[in-house]
């Protein structure tokens, strides 16, 4: 597993990530994972060579999990959490509180819960339009000095909100969907970061399962599954979208890959800056997704990959209206 660097911070992490989110059973797929499962699926991973592991206050039980996964073998592991979510007592996103004073105190409470003395990555996990940007890295900042944080991020930001977010304090990563399925980052966001030199770190990075080709009708999904709220799973939309799956399944096989495989590599061939965290709970795709850094594309066979699934080819959007209001979107852009 080859190493990729978070920005100017000077942390090196594995090319591919493990995301968390799966741990709590978000997607409605069989409720949180058990411990010993947690800790096999970590153990795998470190086997695997994986290093940057990912997770977020909002995944409640996530975090516990993973620090427990991680208990005596801290060194060279990586770990970024994700604070700033108000959660409604149905556990979904209601509201942001990105005050300094919670961001202290949510740091505190993510350190306790991981059990561990610094956290590597902790990043805004999305804007708290109350707040002045400025104020809330200017919390982070003083987390840095005084010892608590080693590296800023922030989630789903604008490139006008990160541009203001650095002139405060460096950032060292931003997180935002991005995968052949969701491409908006290439527009704006992606340019501003490779300016500043921040890294880019990716979550969905399969389009929430739908590129790994596992996805073959919408009523598969269990009935709490969030993504029957999300337009590009919807009714026409999916159909649409499944066709562009031939394309992606025809050049896997040439590959003597999964599709999965082929669309992780295609983004690790956008730049070395790139580091994507694909979740999951099952050793069999963690190990699937691991290997996908040994599958070498070609230069063509990335810009046809490009060309299939280009965004005017993607029906619906990529977030539901409940999800999509706590998105920094670029100005003019709806």
């Amino acid at each position: 597993m080859e190493n990729r660097q978070l920005g100017a911070s000077g942390i090196a992490v594995s090319a591919l990530g493990l995301g968390c989110l799966s741990f709590s059973g978000y997607y409605g797929s069989g409720g949180r994972v058990p411990a010993d499962d947690a800790r096999k699926l970590i153990d795998r991973a470190l086997g695997l060579g994986v290093n940057f592991f990912d997770t977020a206050a909002m995944y409640v039980g996530s975090e516990e999990l993973l620090g427990s996964a991680l208990k005596g073998r801290r060194e060279k592991r990586t770990i970024a959490t994700k604070f700033g979510v108000i959660l409604d007592t149905g556990g979904r996103p209601a509201g942001m509180d990105a005050r300094p004073e919670a961001v202290v105190k949510a740091c505190d409470e993510s350190l306790l819960r991981l059990g561990i003395d610094v956290i590597d990555l902790f990043y805004l996990h999305r804007i708290d339009r109350a707040v002045p940007i400025e104020d809330t890295v200017g919390a982070l900042a003083d987390l840095i000095h005084a010892g608590k944080i080693k590296g800023i991020g922030l989630c789903e930001v604008s490139s006008v909100t990160l541009r203001r977010a650095h002139g405060t304090h460096p950032i060292a990563a931003v997180q935002s969907e991005y995968s052949l399925w969701s491409r908006e980052v290439e527009d704006k966001i992606l340019p501003t970061c490779r300016e500043l030199g921040i890294a880019f770190v990716p979550y969905s990075p399969l389009g929430r399962g739908f590129l790994s080709g596992e996805v073959k009708a919408v009523d598969d999904l269990p009935t709490t599954d969030i993504r029957r709220a999300i337009p590009r799973f919807q009714a026409e939309n999916f159909a649409r979208n499944q066709a562009l799956m031939r394309d992606l399944a025809a050049m896997a096989a040439r590959y003597e890959a999964t599709p999965a495989q082929v669309a992780l590599a295609w983004l690790l061939r956008q730049g070395d800056d790139i580091v994507p965290i694909p979740g999951t709970k099952h050793i069999k795709y963690l190990e699937e997704n691991a290997c996908a850094v040994n599958v070498r594309i070609s230069p063509d066979d990335v810009a046809t990959l490009s060309r299939t699934f280009a965004p005017d080819r993607i029906a619906g959007e990529r977030h539901g209206e409940a999800s999509g209001r706590f998105v920094d979107t670029e100005p003019g852009v709806s």
